[in-house]
């Protein structure tokens, strides 16, 4: 529990939050030399953060050309359909920003097939590590985004689920959805997740306190069991904290 709840910050509202997310991934992105990479998520709070980046001084200080984008999950549903993480991602930011196509690497959703499609976006993510087995001294990503659901999910490894003891895949097939939209989804898995420099719990809103505080007090859901081999931070709005947590 230590790694998890150490770097813990509270904001005074939902925007804060994810100005300072912004901030904290274009250091860490303008501070590599080389490619990189960022594996982004659905919902609300990054949905802020997306908007944050697609407006200046972001749009003319990020390392665009250099930056990779990942899914850390997706739905299997069209890109035009609302509960599209892609389509989210590409809305906001994405379509606003000057990214070469070739740098956009998304879950393939124009399958009924969850177990396919993540055969091969785990192909995918080998062939732009180079290595058949991730190394935790070279991390996969730069940035993982995280959110956590009501019942404590992350990404779409569910509470109950045999994905979330997935300890070799990178990515795997959900045929069933342990929370709404109960449709298809393809996640990447723990070990996946945790190859990163940052990995950033974004958390906003007074519905998530309640879980937020099951996990401060231990419980046993698999936001809780996310780790990474390099910095976990969790970034939470004065809604989303526990009691006796107050805004930065």
């Amino acid at each position: 529990m230590q790694q998890r709840l150490a770097g813990l910050t509270v904001f005074s509202d939902a925007a804060a939050l994810a100005e300072a997310a912004a901030i904290r991934m274009q250091e860490a992105l303008a501070g590599r030399a080389t490619r990189s990479a960022v594996c982004l998520s659905g919902g609300s709070t990054p949905a802020r953060l997306y908007q944050f980046l697609a407006t200046e001084p972001f749009l003319g200080t990020m390392p665009w050309d250099r930056v990779h984008w990942f899914w850390g999950d997706d739905r299997l549903v069209p890109r035009e359909d609302e509960r599209s993480n892609f389509g989210e991602a590409w809305r906001l930011l994405l379509n606003k920003a000057p990214i070469p196509p070739g740098n956009i690497h998304s879950i393939s959703t124009n399958t009924t097939d969850p177990a396919q499609a993540a055969q091969q976006y785990e192909t995918e993510l080998r062939r732009f590590y180079g290595s058949e087995t991730i190394d935790p001294a070279r991390p996969l990503f730069d940035v993982v985004l995280m959110g956590v659901g009501h019942d404590g999910h992350t990404a779409s490894l569910f509470p109950g689920q045999t994905q979330t003891e997935e300890m070799w895949r990178w990515a795997v097939g959900v045929p069933i959805a342990g929370a709404e939209p109960f449709v298809p989804r393809v996640s990447l898995t723990f070990p996946a997740l945790a190859s990163t420099r940052d990995m950033l719990f974004l958390v906003s809103g007074k519905d998530k306190r309640g879980v937020l505080t099951r996990i401060m007090d231990g419980a046993d859901v698999p936001a809780a069991r996310a780790y990474s081999h390099g910095s976990l931070i969790w970034l939470v709005d004065s809604d989303a904290a526990p009691e006796n947590r107050h805004a930065a």
